[in-house]
């Protein structure tokens, strides 16, 4: 075993990933420690977490809550230097102190922290699903370039990542397909001429797996499947029609790989996040992770069903946006952030989420963005398109 201990920057350290990558971390302190962290305005959590772990810097999003955070480090006696914005949010993620980052950063911020990971050659344990659907080929380019070592932490793709083969190589003359599974989120039974009434109380209550409010949102319209999709796409190197979405409402398989020999691997377990994210930071060891077994005797059934096109119409334009000119699976990912925080504030119906999404990739035709600069300035122009939309669509 390596006696060392891997040097971590966990990036969003108070959302719920961050929150479960350090419990995984403090069952293991032989293994790990903390060597940076980051949130955006949750300073009291973040106080917590530096009292805990005792990192050597901790990074806040604006200046006011910097120095909020430095205030009360210095009156709790805590050695932790605070700083703050976006850049220094890329200098822990490229530290050269720091081995291995979490990137559980929500949405297209995470992106820039990202990308200088990647470039820095780090242990990049990927929990951002935008650093993929907003960087696409970029990204992919930058890891490689990099030699920087990327091991998805999503549920679905951890667990198509541990039922491939270890050598990439091998991949595209083996697989046939990947399947990925969908809870279906709280509302895979409701007739679709249902869905205006529904409030954001009720599309954060997922049914199985705790998480924050935004990806809630995606879970009960399944964009958040739609961008896996995209994510496994790049990470997997399939053609968009070998990827499959079967909906699982037992959470218990995460996802699967048919083989060319019609094989199918899965993996099973919990639906603990702790699980991928204990797959990431030991791998290609394995550790304890504090998650709860399976029992199988407990178990009445497994089911898998197709998703409802009317119930779930976002899904399909994973698909769509992938056979589109390169950045339209940005722009799809700007809009739906824009649209998910406009039904959050009580702007926009839910079921006119899928409206503001699809008017925002008929307004903003990409051009083929080669940099970061590109990325980020047709996510402005996706912005700037879905919140006319959402206007338009207002509740």
């Amino acid at each position: 075993m390596n006696t060392t201990r891997q040097r971590i920057t966990v990036l969003g350290s108070t959302g719920s990933v961050g929150v479960s990558t350090l419990d995984v971390i403090a069952r293991h302190p032989e293994r790990f420690e903390v060597f940076a962290l980051s949130a955006a305005t949750k300073v009291d959590e973040l106080l917590a977490q530096c009292a805990q772990f005792s990192p050597k810097f901790a990074v806040m999003a604006s200046p006011a809550h910097a120095r909020l955070l430095a205030d009360k480090l210095k009156l709790s006696g805590l050695p932790t230097r605070v700083l703050q914005g976006a850049d220094a949010i890329e200098t822990i993620a490229s530290h050269e102190e720091c081995d291995a980052v979490m990137a559980a950063i929500v949405g297209a911020a995470g992106l820039g922290p990202c990308l200088a990971a990647a470039r820095a050659g780090k242990r990049l344990l990927l929990a951002n699903k935008e650093a993929l659907v907003v960087g696409g080929e970029l990204f992919m380019r930058t890891v490689h370039e990099g030699g920087a070592t990327l091991l998805p932490i999503d549920s679905e793709h951890s667990a198509i990542f541990q039922s491939l083969p270890e050598d990439p190589a091998t991949w595209p003359r083996r697989i046939d397909k990947i399947i990925l599974t969908a809870s279906g989120g709280p509302f895979r039974t409701r007739s679709p001429d249902t869905l205006g009434s529904v409030t954001p109380e009720q599309a954060c209550a997922h049914p199985n797996w705790v998480m924050g409010r935004k990806i809630s949102v995606d879970s009960a319209t399944m964009m958040n499947k739609a961008l896996e999709v995209i994510e496994a796409r790049h990470l997997f190197g399939v053609a968009p029609e070998q990827i499959e979405v079967v909906i699982h409402p037992q959470s218990v398989v995460h996802s699967m790989v048919q083989f060319t020999d019609a094989s199918v691997i899965a993996q099973l377990g919990t639906p603990d996040m702790r699980v991928p994210i204990a797959v990431g930071l030991a791998w290609p060891e394995r550790i304890q992770s504090g998650a709860a077994r399976l029992d199988f005797r407990q178990m009445a059934a497994l089911t898998f069903d197709a998703p409802d096109a009317l119930l779930f119409p976002g899904l399909g334009l994973a698909w769509q946006a992938l056979r589109a000119a390169s950045g339209t699976t940005a722009v799809l990912n700007a809009a739906n952030e824009v649209a998910v925080e406009a039904f959050l504030d009580h702007r926009l119906r839910f079921d006119r989420i899928h409206a503001v999404n699809m008017e925002t990739l008929e307004a903003v035709l990409p051009s083929n963005p080669a940099s970061l600069a590109d990325l980020l300035a047709l996510d402005a122009s996706a912005r700037a398109a879905a919140n006319a939309a959402a206007l338009r669509f207002a509740a």
